[in-house]
């Protein structure tokens, strides 16, 4: 029985993907610290430290599929440490001699702090091309919806008319500066480890003839990551980036979702995340078609948020050259903040994907102020005869008594002599089109989606 909503027969696919969950299983983590150890032993080979047959055999042995994880569990439960019982084990099950060079000149956080960063690689790969995805149907609403009008929203009270491209290209400009800086954190992001008990790489060059950095770079040149600066036992501060953005990316998908949700509304019904007949919106309530998707993912967005503070804390308390007390929150907190910010991801694509959208709902809203969400092409018709600051008061007063009185805002224009000594009736009324006022909206709308700035 699972005690926790990612592994969860029940809500694991509401709380996460398939993806991200083998990305963090037990299974694939150990298979990174049998990684680091058959990838240090060939390349300790490679520089004559341990006999080529024993790298071999060790590469041979490092399948974590054929290791005893139960004997794994509780050599941990025994030794209260994470890797000596696959060390044990690993040694154990090579042939001959070969299991002495098992971990040779390495220490566990070597092999803990690769593997997380080799697990991170993976994550990448998953995020990167979500984004990929969000991306391309984002710009295909942005583009299909470009000129399609709709209220523009300030502090919650319709403003001015805007286009529902539009709307759809701000969240698309956003996707692309996240992935601007997924490219730019990568090669700080995956880089390995390898410096023994306290970075120094004692245990390899003292007394010895052997070229510890020759290794080191063989060793990363394996693995197919970065060669570290120096060790970086203490300093998470490249995961906790790249943890950040994730959940920047996570509460971009929290926003979309707050808007389908806003917009669902029965007194909007602007937009509609997907339905077919079975989707049930209440037990007790026949009628209802609630955005349950979007809840979800707003629900993963919060969820996420609390991670990124955590990830803060893992840079605050690393004390002298090694701290497991920050280094093991990562354990926790890495899986849960990808696991559930994936799944926005794919929820949000699946809403995107199949979103109804409203044209003639949008164009009802536009009315609904009775003209008074294109006060400001109002303001700005009067302004030439007088003067900007004249113009918005006249235009406020008017306002404030259509409001009050629930009339059309044209009629109390027209009662209006500073108005109609400047601007006719027939010229005043062509001004309340709101489809003809939303400026530049398409333009930008094009352009964000065709990935350009001009």
């Amino acid at each position: 029985m699972a005690s926790h909503v990612i592994d969860s027969v029940f809500f694991r696919d509401l709380f996460g993907s398939a993806a991200m969950r083998d990305v963090f299983s037990d299974v694939a983590l150990l298979q990174k610290w049998l990684d680091f150890e058959s990838a240090l032993a060939r390349a300790e080979a490679k520089l004559g430290l341990v006999p080529q047959e024993a790298a071999n055999e060790i590469t041979r042995q490092a399948v974590a599929q054929t290791m005893d994880l139960d004997a794994i569990k509780q050599g941990i439960d025994k030794t209260a440490h994470p890797l000596v019982s696959v060390i044990w084990q690993l040694s154990e099950r090579c042939d001959g001699e070969s299991g002495r060079y098992v971990h040779w000149g390495a220490t566990t956080q070597d092999v803990m702090d690769t593997a997380i960063v080799l697990q991170l690689r993976d994550a990448y790969t998953v995020v990167e091309a979500s984004l990929q995805s969000l991306a391309a149907v984002m710009a295909r609403l942005a583009t299909d919806y470009s000129d399609t009008p709709i209220a523009g929203r300030t502090h919650g009270q319709q403003a001015l008319p805007t286009t529902f491209g539009f709307k759809v290209a701000v969240w698309l400009a956003e996707v692309q500066r996240h992935q601007e800086r997924l490219a730019q954190l990568k090669p700080r992001l995956l880089v390995g480890e390898f410096g023994g008990a306290v970075g120094t790489l004692a245990s390899l060059v003292n007394g010895s003839q052997v070229d510890g950095l020759a290794i080191q770079r063989a060793l990363m040149e394996e693995l197919g990551l970065g060669v570290p600066a120096i060790a970086w036992h203490t300093s998470r501060d490249h995961i906790v980036e790249f943890a950040t953005v994730v959940t920047m990316i996570a509460a971009l998908m929290g926003r979309i979702a707050h808007e389908v949700i806003d917009l669902q509304k029965t007194e909007f019904a602007e937009l509609e995340e997907p339905f077919e007949m079975g989707k049930v919106g209440s037990s007790t309530m026949p009628q209802k078609r609630n955005p349950m998707l979007a809840e979800s993912v707003l629900t993963l967005a919060r969820l996420c948020r609390e991670k990124s503070s955590t990830a803060i804390d893992t840079l605050l308390y690393n004390e002298h050259e090694r701290d497991w007390s920050s280094f093991q929150m990562e354990w926790a907190y890495l899986p849960e903040l990808f696991i559930y910010a994936h799944g926005a991801m794919e929820i949000t694509e699946k809403i995107l994907t199949g979103l109804q959208v409203y044209p003639d709902h949008m164009r009802r809203n536009l009315d609904a102020s009775q003209g008074l969400i294109l006060a400001e092409r109002i303001l700005f018709a009067l302004a030439p005869y007088l003067g900007r600051q004249v113009a918005h008061d006249v235009v406020y007063e008017c306002a404030i008594a259509a409001f009050e009185a629930e009339a059309p805002f044209l009629d109390h224009l027209l009662q209006d002599k500073r108005v109609t000594d400047h601007v006719s009736k027939a010229a005043l009324t062509a001004l309340f089109a709101p489809e003809s006022y939303t400026g530049l909206a398409s333009h930008f709308a094009k352009t964000v989606a065709n990935g350009t700035t001009q």
